[in-house]
């Protein structure tokens, strides 16, 4: 086929794709209801008051239980290997429900129950955002499970690092209360803090459950979450 047939097909077959698209979208009440939401730059306004504030555990409150109930600190990647092959760690991947960011001083893996809590307070915050309309909404984790190798490199470049972190025990993580992904081509400044607020309700809500210790860490832009 020549180049101009080629040309030709390929605007034929773009043709039947938008004819088809345009016919869905006359016959679908639900599907031209997507569209709209998705080039929406109205505000989902929130108006229950600030959870994020109630998240105010200190490392002192949990630490010697964090300890107990998670794995013994890892050295190196080495080690983080063996935990994943004996089972003792899972790895944790982006999803239909959570994405997991780039992780510059841990890796993708939690303790099993880490990992439910962490799955729990994907759906959960999933329902709260669909109801309130933006669709298809998900949080983004910022960092998991850390060695003792990077916890020296990361008290290097932040010293309120604590050396009795969690993450080194493999049952805590973060998650970024600025950063959200949903099926909406602009996600506005007055959803971010929706979703923000959303996502704090839900980790009050499993914390009133002793699911979890939580703490709204305002430098670091993330939910810190320890699994009980």
């Amino acid at each position: 086929m020549s180049n101009r047939g080629k040309l030709r097909l390929a605007i034929l077959l773009l043709v039947i794709v938008l004819v088809v698209f345009l016919l869905v979208l006359a016959f679908s009440g639900s599907a031209r209801r997507r569209v709209k939401v998705f080039f929406s730059t109205s505000c989902i306004q929130y108006n229950q008051g600030s959870f994020s504030n109630k998240l105010t555990d200190k490392i002192i409150d949990y630490s010697s239980e964090a300890k107990r109930t998670g794995i013994k600190p890892c050295d190196d990647e080495s080690e983080i290997k063996a935990r994943l092959s004996d089972g003792t760690l899972v790895k944790v991947s982006s999803g239909r429900l959570l994405t997991v960011g780039a992780l510059s001083y841990s890796y993708p893996c939690l303790t099993k129950d880490s990992k439910i809590l962490l799955e729990e307070i994907a759906v959960r915050f999933r329902e709260k955002a669909d109801k309130a309309g933006l669709n298809g909404s998900r949080f983004i984790v910022t960092s998991m499970t850390r060695t003792t190798e990077q916890m020296k490199k990361l008290r290097r470049n932040n010293g309120n690092a604590s050396v009795n972190s969690p993450h080194m025990n493999g049952n805590a993580f973060d998650i970024s209360y600025i950063r959200f992904k949903s099926r909406k081509l602009f996600i506005t400044e007055c959803d971010k803090r929706f979703l923000k607020e959303a996502l704090a309700e839900v980790i009050v809500e499993l914390r009133d459950e002793d699911k979890c210790w939580a703490t709204y860490e305002r430098n670091q832009n993330c939910f810190h979450v320890v699994a009980r």
